[in-house]
């Protein structure tokens, strides 16, 4: 189980692009930290989650 953004979600396993994907994040307006750690986007495919790992996921918003 991997905790995303406060829920446990059942994604392990899988890299963190898959994950952002499944959960239907925009990939461009998002920052990605693993274990309190940002994962630079370039790593996305290559990091895999495992279990008792802890995701946050800062999505960007614009407006004025």
């Amino acid at each position: 189980m991997v905790t995303v953004n406060g829920k446990a979600c059942q994604v392990d396993g899988l890299d963190v692009l898959s994950m952002l994907e499944q959960k239907g994040f925009m990939l461009s307006r998002v920052v990605t930290e693993l274990n309190g750690q940002i994962v630079p986007k370039n790593s996305y495919e290559s990091t895999t989650l495992k279990d008792g790992d802890v995701v946050e996921v800062v999505s960007f918003v614009g407006g004025g």
